[in-house]
């Protein structure tokens, strides 16, 4: 339906006539239902992975102030890493 050339291009009045079928509302309801069901799971793995993310952040923000005030010793850690050529 688009015109050719270096960008393509599509109209209303090329694409206003074009019947377009939708099941009946009470169908699509029920999609949304159960596409809800479905992903409701999958919603709460990202809820709970966000979480651990900021714990993570937050742990890590505590870690480094707790070494830069001297409240935790990293020469014992920093030994036990790995030297990088």
């Amino acid at each position: 339906i688009a015109k050719p050339g270096p960008v393509p291009a599509i109209n209303e009045a090329e694409i206003g006539e074009i019947k377009i079928a939708f099941p009946p509302l009470s169908e699509q309801n029920a999609i949304v239902l159960y596409l809800d069901q479905v992903t409701a799971g999958i919603d709460c793995a990202i809820a709970r992975a966000r979480q651990q993310i900021d714990l993570l952040h937050e742990y890590r923000t505590h870690l480094i102030a707790d070494a830069v005030t001297g409240k935790l010793d990293v020469r014992g850690a920093t030994a036990k890493l790995p030297v990088e050529d």
